[in-house]
């Protein structure tokens, strides 16, 4: 792919808004960059958020004549907004219903058809995604309180970590579903959730149909004051809690039995959010929630602060980087909670990490540097300060020998790059090798190759594994793997491979192999390089580091 650098002053694009230019979905477009060789590269290839040149990609969409009628489903969303207006939850709400269950009360003829017919080209899920894809990038609807931002799902999930099958999953504001059905494994969980907008809840519900996730409730109401789920007690709890108003229910609610670490006051509707998620665990049941960065450190919640430090019920505070959520570009933290499994009591330290160096985009895995586990007597304070920054500076004395051996690892690797990547030969031309093939199927059946694993493995001495794993990955076999939306799934039994003599399979295998630790090579200096940029950035933001005498 050739590097776009245009004007300065040129109209740039992000890839959501090439997919409304050309009527498709973002992953469809997604699609297009992996498979056309000639899709415009990003204008700036550094941004956490790729922009394309508009003239470029209206050049391109031209040439390869998309975007000329209008989709299907953008006929349906369309339709959507002149039916319902703002109120467009209510009618995503409404197909998904339909699709599911075959209710269509609420929807005209001309949507009940267009669902349906998209529908029968993909898939009821695929289509009932597409539309709640379209209303989390509605500029009205972006980081609404019925919407986690897929940045924010993707933290969750990596600090969740994995969700053994069996696990009671439960969001009491879950919204729309996003981060209910998105953590975990698809089949094998309960999943319980509650929202207070009737709309929102109906979607989740039928979203977890169409995705398979049979024990899966969703019901309607405020968690807080109308709890559906009293004596559930789970596994993990997940919440992104709505925004924090100024009434809770904390009059109503004064002498609840869930306020076991202090009754917040009416500022602290965030701490209301974390003890009812926390009343919800099981022995040994763990809390994820997304909390304001303030909630860290305000004067009127340092009581209840101290108590989940000094019960050790407090094992996890981090500090996400700015971005996260769509509305607004305030930081936010995940706190972590996880009650004793037994009386021998809870965490002796909090793990305080601080990402907000790094790009909303990038690793949720700490860097060097950015994490330190504090004993909780150096927490139990006047201030009792849960912000992670405060806590990982004071343990980073040593920032500038930690950035030069950085830099030193990043030298040494620079310098290995060239020699690992294989050096190849002219071939005789591109089809070359799409004469005479054979199916990773047939090759499975006559007991060659073992497909158990996802990757094929070589069961005999006439095929060689790095051979088959490297065709596995070709441009033909890539495309067979991706459906009609955009989305990739590796299809290892459809794969076919060229017919070769078992040397040439070697020499070919010898080559993939070297690529192979080439792009492992190159993915360890990536993660280096942004762990280097983050720690020089710190260093010269606080004064551990100063530029040399002749940067200017």
């Amino acid at each position: 792919m050739k590097e776009s650098t245009p004007p300065a002053t040129e109209s740039l694009i992000t890839g959501a808004e090439i997919a409304r230019l050309a009527g498709v979905t973002r992953a469809a477009v997604s699609n297009w960059r992996r498979r056309y060789s000639d899709f415009p590269a990003p204008a700036d290839a550094g941004a956490s958020t790729p922009l394309f040149s508009l003239s470029e990609v209206r050049s391109w969409l031209a040439r390869q004549q998309k975007g000329t009628d209008v989709s299907d489903d953008v006929r349906l969303w369309q339709a959507l907004r002149g039916a319902f207006g703002d109120d467009i939850i209510t009618g995503v709400a409404g197909v998904a219903r339909m699709l599911a269950r075959g209710n269509a009360d609420g929807l005209d003829e001309t949507l009940v058809g267009l669902a349906t017919r998209l529908a029968d080209q993909e898939s009821p899920a695929q289509v009932v995604e597409q539309l709640v894809e379209r209303f989390r990038d509605s500029s009205r609807r972006v980081g609404s309180d019925q919407v986690t931002s897929l940045r924010l799902v993707k933290a969750v999930s990596h600090f969740a970590g994995p969700v053994p099958a069996g696990s009671v999953i439960l969001d009491p504001a879950c919204g729309i579903g996003t981060l209910l059905l998105s953590v975990g494994p698809t089949e094998g969980l309960v999943r319980r959730g509650q929202d207070i907008d009737p709309a929102a809840a109906g979607l989740a519900g039928a979203r977890a149909e169409l995705a398979g996730q049979q024990d899966t409730v969703i019901e309607t109401g405020d968690s807080l004051r109308h709890d559906h789920w009293p004596d559930l007690r789970a596994d993990l709890v997940l919440c992104d809690p709505p925004t924090a108003g100024p009434d809770w229910g904390r009059e109503e609610l004064l002498l609840d039995s869930r306020w076991e670490l202090g009754t917040p006051s009416k500022a602290e509707g965030d701490l209301a959010w974390l003890q009812h998620c926390y009343a919800h665990t099981a022995p040994g049941g763990r809390v994820v929630a997304v909390m304001p960065a303030s909630v860290a450190y305000r004067k009127a919640g340092r009581r209840i602060r101290a108590e989940l430090v000094r019960r050790g019920i407090l094992t996890e505070v981090v500090a996400l980087p700015p971005g996260m959520v769509a509305s607004h570009a305030q930081p936010v933290h995940l706190w972590i909670l996880r009650r004793p499994a037994d009386a021998s009591g809870g965490s002796e330290s909090v793990r305080m990490v601080d990402l907000t160096s790094n790009a909303p985009d990038g690793s949720m895995q700490p860097a060097a540097g950015q994490a330190v586990d504090v004993p909780l007597i150096d927490l139990l304070n006047d201030a009792v300060d849960l912000t992670p920054s405060a806590h990982v500076d004071a343990a980073r004395e040593d920032l500038p020998a930690e950035y030069h051996a950085l830099r030193r690892r990043i030298e040494e690797r620079l310098e290995q790059l060239n020699a690992l990547l294989p050096a190849l030969s002219a071939g005789e031309g591109p089809g070359t090798l799409d004469g005479a093939t054979v199916s990773m199927a047939d090759l499975s059946r006559a007991g060659l190759v073992d497909l158990a694993d996802g990757e094929p493995r070589s069961t005999s001495d006439q095929l060689d594994t790095d051979y088959l794993r490297g065709f596995l990955r070709s441009a033909s076999n890539n495309r067979r793997s991706t459906s009609s939306s955009g989305s990739f799934r590796l299809d290892a039994k459809g794969a076919r491979v060229p017919r070769m003599a078992v040397e040439e399979q070697r020499r070919y295998g010898a080559a993939f192999r070297a690529l192979r630790e080439f792009e492992e090579y190159v993915a360890e200096v990536a993660r280096l390089t942004e762990q280097a940029g983050a720690l020089a950035r710190d260093g010269l933001t606080s004064g551990a580091l100063t530029p040399p005498e002749d940067s200017a």
